[in-house]
Order: C-alpha cells, then sequence, then structure tokens
C-alpha cells in the first residue's frame, strides 16, 4: 500500500483523503514521530497522544485562515509536521532549526506562539473577538490539556469567553496528566464526567437521534437538568457560559472529524472534552507516561533510553541535591514544607513527596497561586520551600511582590532551570530572574556556584527571620565528585575569594564561576593571572568586596548565566558609580535580546560567557 503521509506537505493535500484514509495517515504520523524523536529527543509524549487531533482539526478547519491555538506545545509535533515543516522535523529543538513549540514567525499555520501553560483560551478568544469585529467568519480553536486546565489564566479565559459569548471551540485534551498526573478537583471533576456512562450514553442516543435540527435548543435546555440530576452536580463549563460537548474518544479519528464538523455550524462558546492517552501508540510511553514526557534518545524498536556516559565520575544533578537536601532539613526541621506548581520530577520534590507526603504539594500548574499558598504557610509559622522554574516564576511576579516581600515572609524560593536551560528555547530560559528580582524590597537573591554551596544557601535560608530568600540554579550536573557536604550558615550577601590576581578580576555568579575557573587556567598558561571572587549575592551585594575591587584592580570582568541588563553586573555598575569609582566594567552574560534554543553550551558560547568566551574577552585586555 502506497504510504500517506510523503504526499502531505500541507492541510490542502491532507483534505484531499478521504475520511476512511485518515486512520493510517495517524498510525504513519505517529511512527515518524517515534523514529525522528528516537534520535533527536524531544516532547514524545503528549504528541503521541495528539496525533488524531491534530489531524482532525486540519482535515476539518480551513487553517489558516481558521485559527488554531495549541497550549503550550508539547502535543503540537503532528501539527508541526502537517503544516509543511516535515522535512525539517529532524532539526526540531537543533539550535538554527525549528522550535519545539508553535511560534508565529515559524509559520501561518502557528496562530500563536507558546510554552507556558494556560494561555491558550485567552489568546483565542481575542482572535475570535477580532473576527467579530472585523466581520469575518473565521473559525477559531483552542487546544488545551486538563493539566494546564488548572491554570487561572485558563479559568479566567472561560470565563470572560462565556460572558463574552465568542464564538469559539476549546478542546479539552484530558489525559489526565501534565508531566506528573494531574492533580487538584479538577481532576476528579473531569474523571466524574468521564465515568458518569449512564449520562453520557443517554446524551448520546438523543443527540444522534435529533440531527442537526431545530429541537436541539430545545434538547439543550433539558440536557442541563439532566446532568445536574445524573452528575450530582451542574456542569462547570456551562455554568460558566460554554456549550459542553463529550467526553469523545480522542484516538477515533473519523469520529473526531465528524463531531468537529458538527460543532462548526454551532455558534457562541463550545467546549468539546475528548478523552486520550499520553503516550498512545508507543507501549513504553504508555506505561511510563512521567519518563517518557521527554525521554532523551532511545532505541525505538525495544525502548532502552539512551545515557550518554560521560569520562571519569558524572556529578548529581542540582535539582536532585534540592530534592536530597530538602528531605534532609525537613528531618531536622518540622516546620518545613515542600511546594511546587507540577514539577514535582523535575524538581526533584518526588523525593519529599515520597517520604514525607503530608509535607510536600503539587498544587497543579498555578505558579501564582503556589506563591501566595506558600505565603499563606509562612503567615501561619511554617518555612515553605516553594521550587518552581525561573522562567515560570515570572508568571507569579506579583504575587512574589505583594504577597511574600511586602510582607516580609520566611518564603524559600528555590528557583530551577536558572539561566540558559537549551533546546526548549526562549520561552524557558531562566535568565530575568536575577534582574527582576533583585529590585524586590526585603528579597535576598542568590545563586550557587556548586553542590556545597547549593545545600549551605538552603540551609542557611531555613534560620528564622530570614524573609523572602531566592536560590538560583540550573539545569545541569555539578561539579564535585562528593556532593555531601556539612551544613553550614553563610552569612547574607558574604562572597568569597577563590583565587588572587592582579590587574583583572573576575566576578561570577552561581555555576558559570566553573567557566571561569577554566578560562582562567587557560589564561595563567600565557601568564595572565586574574583574581577570581564568587559573589554568592546578588543582593545584598558584598559591598566590602566591591570596594576592596575597585582599588586593587584596573579591570572589572562579571560573569552571568542571565540577563546583563539589570543583573550582577548592572549591580557592580551601580555600586561604583555610587561610590565613584572609575574602574571600567566588562559585563559578560545574556544580551539584551531573546535567545533562541539549542544546547546549553551553544547558547552560552553564541552569548559569549562559555569558558572560552571568557578567556577571549579577558586575554585582550591590556
Amino acid at each position: 500500500m502506497q504510504l500517506l503521509l510523503p504526499n502531505i506537505n500541507s492541510p490542502v493535500d491532507l483534505r484531499k483523503l478521504k475520511e476512511e484514509q485518515l486512520a493510517e495517515l495517524c498510525k504513519e504520523l505517529r511512527d515518524f514521530i517515534i523514529d525522528v524523536c528516537s534520535c533527536n529527543p524531544g516532547h514524545f509524549g503528549a504528541s503521541l497522544g495528539a496525533v488524531e487531533l491534530a489531524v482532525a482539526l486540519h482535515y476539518v478547519f480551513n487553517t489558516p485562515y481558521d485559527k488554531l491555538v495549541w497550549d503550550v506545545g508539547h502535543q503540537a509535533y503532528a501539527h508541526k509536521i502537517l503544516t509543511g515543516r516535515k522535512e525539517q522535523f529532524h532539526t526540531n529543538r537543533k539550535l538554527g532549526g525549528i522550535s519545539g513549540f508553535p511560534k508565529i514567525n515559524e509559520s501561518e499555520y502557528d496562530a500563536f506562539g507558546v510554552g507556558h501553560a494556560s494561555t491558550s483560551i485567552s489568546a483565542a478568544l481575542g482572535m475570535a473577538v477580532a473576527a467579530r469585529l472585523n466581520n469575518e467568519d473565521r473559525q477559531v480553536v483552542a487546544v488545551i490539556g486538563d493539566g494546564s486546565m488548572t491554570g487561572g489564566l485558563a479559568f479566567e479565559g472561560l470565563n470572560n469567553a462565556g460572558w463574552q459569548k465568542a464564538n469559539m471551540l476549546v478542546v479539552l485534551n484530558d489525559n489526565h496528566m501534565a508531566i506528573d498526573s494531574s492533580v487538584g478537583a479538577l481532576d476528579s471533576y473531569l474523571l466524574n464526567i468521564t465515568t458518569s456512562s449512564s449520562y453520557n450514553k443517554f446524551k448520546e442516543d438523543v443527540w444522534n437521534f435529533l440531527g442537526q435540527n431545530r429541537f436541539r435548543n430545545l434538547i439543550q435546555k433539558f440536557d442541563n437538568s439532566l446532568k445536574s440530576a445524573m452528575l450530582h452536580q451542574s456542569n462547570l463549563f456551562e455554568a460558566l457560559g460554554f456549550r459542553y460537548f463529550g467526553p469523545v474518544d480522542g484516538h477515533d479519528v473519523q469520529r473526531l472529524v465528524q463531531t468537529l464538523n458538527k460543532l462548526k455550524g454551532i455558534q457562541g462558546p463550545k467546549l468539546l472534552h475528548i478523552k486520550t492517552q499520553k503516550g498512545k501508540g508507543y507501549k513504553p510511553a504508555e506505561e511510563n507516561q512521567v519518563e517518557w514526557h521527554a525521554p532523551g534518545m532511545f532505541d525505538k524498536n525495544t525502548g532502552e533510553r539512551i545515557k550518554v556516559v560521560a569520562d571519569g565520575f558524572s556529578p548529581i544533578r542540582y535539582q536532585d541535591v534540592f530534592g536530597e537536601t530538602i528531605v534532609e532539613l525537613a528531618e531536622q526541621n518540622s516546620k518545613i514544607l515542600g511546594i511546587t506548581p507540577a514539577m514535582a520530577t523535575g524538581s526533584s520534590l518526588n523525593i519529599m513527596m515520597e517520604k514525607m507526603p503530608d509535607r510536600a504539594f503539587d498544587v497543579g500548574i498555578a505558579e501564582a497561586h503556589a506563591v501566595t499558598f506558600s505565603a499563606g504557610l509562612a503567615a501561619a509559622g511554617y518555612q515553605p520551600f516553594c521550587n518552581i522554574y525561573s522562567s515560570f516564576m515570572q508568571r507569579a511576579y506579583d504575587s512574589v511582590i505583594h504577597d511574600v516581600a511586602l510582607q516580609n515572609l520566611n518564603v524559600t524560593f528555590c528557583l530551577d532551570r536558572g539561566g540558559l536551560v537549551g533546546e526548549d528555547g526562549a520561552t524557558h530560559h531562566g535568565v530575568f530572574d536575577l534582574a527582576y528580582f533583585r529590585c524586590i524590597p526585603n528579597m535576598i537573591v542568590s545563586a550557587p556556584m556548586n553542590e556545597h554551596e547549593l545545600r549551605k544557601l538552603m540551609f542557611t535560608a531555613q534560620q528564622p527571620n530570614m524573609g523572602p530568600f531566592s536560590i538560583r540554579y540550573p539545569r545541569c550536573n555539578g561539579v564535585l565528585a562528593d556532593w555531601r557536604c556539612q551544613l553550614e550558615t553563610i552569612p547574607i550577601g558574604k562572597g568569597r575569594k577563590l583565587k588572587d590576581g592582579e590587574k583583572i578580576a573576575i566576578l561570577t555568579i552561581g555555576h558559570v564561576g566553573n567557566f571561569a575557573v577554566n578560562a582562567i587556567e587557560r589564561l595563567n598558561a600565557e601568564n595572565i593571572f586574574p583574581a577570581h571572587y564568587d559573589i554568592r549575592f546578588v543582593k545584598p551585594i558584598d559591598e566590602e568586596i566591591l570596594h576592596e575591587i575597585s582599588k586593587s584592580f584596573s579591570v572589572v570582568v562579571t560573569v552571568e548565566d542571565g540577563t546583563v541588563v539589570g543583573g550582577l553586573g548592572s549591580a557592580v555598575s551601580e555600586f561604583f558609580t555610587q561610590h565613584s569609582y572609575t574602574v571600567p566594567i566588562i559585563m559578560l552574560g545574556v544580551p539584551d535580546c531573546f535567545i533562541e534554543h539549542g544546547k546549553p553550551i551553544e547558547l552560552q558560547e553564541e552569548c559569549g560567557f562559555d569558558e572560552y568566551g571568557i578567556y577571549n574577552a579577558l586575554k585582550n585586555i591590556k
């Protein structure tokens, strides 16, 4: 039988197929994703689960005129392949290749750029209202997972869309999974809807009997009462002004096509609830959905994951140092609690959840709630460690200022994925936190250079009356063969001199200090002997060290894995200006632009603060 996928270069080609051919196309798409992702890692399980949905949406709707908005984008690989990027898909997430997420400037079929969760409904509502204002007969569809539906922004969008009576469709892709299993009352609610077989069968029978005729409006009123009686609760989505349909099998592509075709003719806000399986079609991914969310390289035939083994010892990840250390601290301090917004495995808070399930909380994809929840715990006398990826903390910025810092509460923010994170690209780089936290009163802002420093900073943060305390660390392995050390307090705002030198002083913050160590070894071989200071705290900054540096060196070089606008370099420059020091400063870090995707080492080199970038910057200083 001739393959279908090689001839599909756009949704126009897709719509030439007969409906009965779509199941075969879905199989070929799934095989293609497995083939490519086994060699070029990406977000695997979610995209396998949404193959039929992507095919059905592009088959039924006139994209790109009709707008299709994906939430997060983890599930959009089939969408990318169908929309002219099949030949480039092997470059997915690579430097200079296509993005792992929908991106407006990459394709006209990517109606909205995404990367963070819960944005699709609000964005689609904006497009639907714009279509109404322009008198355009344009369909707008938002695709959102049940995990993303836990975010507050999704509820805000639903509430406003129902009130606006906008002509839009929300497809709720329900697989009871985010990266980890979905949590919260909404997950239980969706399960109740799904498992109410008596209600769903009755509705299906009545709907099919009536067809698309004028009596449907009448039956819809009866339908709402039926939901309340059979589910013992009103339908949340219809209470918000949406017409609810489903649940529908999200892997029955012909059924999806038929359902979507019917919904096209219904005006107003609609929600289609589909049931899918994350990792569908690849047994290992179906059986271990957390591990196969983004599994790295693997043998597609056996399912064995391929791990790259480094020469010599393999240091522990910073995430695991956090996970092990918070348990150690919590065993000593009964007031310590752990909080994460749906990143339990990624942040390694799952270690505490397994050992102390009553003291670690996954609050769902709800960063602002995680912060204010932590503030409430702190106000009640507990010591919460709120673990959020740096990029995602941006979504909770107001809560940090208003609910934590303004009240000077003892909340420790462990910012995972600080710096350039790599292949996830601009939406996920954690490069702004040093700058955006440094300007907040009462906030302590720190970054460890290695695993020992991380443990000591965590120990310091849980001391009494510390107030808001930020510790940021990267997504990578550490540098030490023995990561365990004695826990001791670090004086707040005190850096450390790592190496004496002459003429040039290098000031680093965080893990990039190790890049400087290597660069200094190269420079020493060429009779260049810079001093090296690990600043540790960008706020409060070590003024004693800065006074010493300004009087002893002719050039200062700052190095940070974060934006140079507002970060360590800015802090040093402000201090020198305040004290009328005229020492020139060279700032190495992330420039004032959004950095795209690629391996971290490639991006660090591009920004000029990797080992060789530091070396090159210093060797030419006269």
